[in-house]
């Protein structure tokens, strides 16, 4: 084989296009699924947060109105624990009586996964109802 028939296979090669999409496949695919996976995530997140504030909500609201179901902050910290429907994140929920009310709060940490992107999210709700008086 001489210079030129190598030469011209080198050409020949570098202008050939077969595998290009391939190519451009493998280059794009990894950056979609982290972005696909990390908008599904989010997406989780936002619901734990929203069902987390939920909870918490309808736990201060229980504590004021419905003394027979909630009699006790053992007992409606339960009920805040039966009314979070969110993804498994094992939230925490703390009643108390304070100024403004009966107050529930809620913590918990959403492990967010996005491809190899792996993020411990604290999450935090709060609720005040005022006491009712008689």
């Amino acid at each position: 084989m001489d210079a030129v028939e190598l030469t011209m296979g080198t050409r020949g090669f570098l202008r050939n296009e077969r595998g290009a999409s391939a190519a451009e496949f493998a280059l794009v695919i990894f950056p979609f699924i982290t972005f696909f996976l990390g908008a599904i995530g989010v997406s989780l997140l936002l619901y734990a947060n929203s069902t987390l504030q939920y909870a918490a909500e309808d736990a201060a609201r229980c504590a004021s109105v419905k003394t027979s179901i909630c009699s006790s902050l053992t007992a409606t910290q339960n009920y805040a624990l039966g009314r979070y429907s969110g993804p498994v994140i094992a939230p925490i929920f703390t009643a108390s009586v304070a100024a403004c009310g009966n107050r529930v709060t809620g913590t918990a940490t959403f492990q967010l996964k996005a491809g190899l992107i792996n993020l411990a999210v604290p999450l935090a709700a709060s609720a005040c109802f005022p006491l009712l008086s008689s």
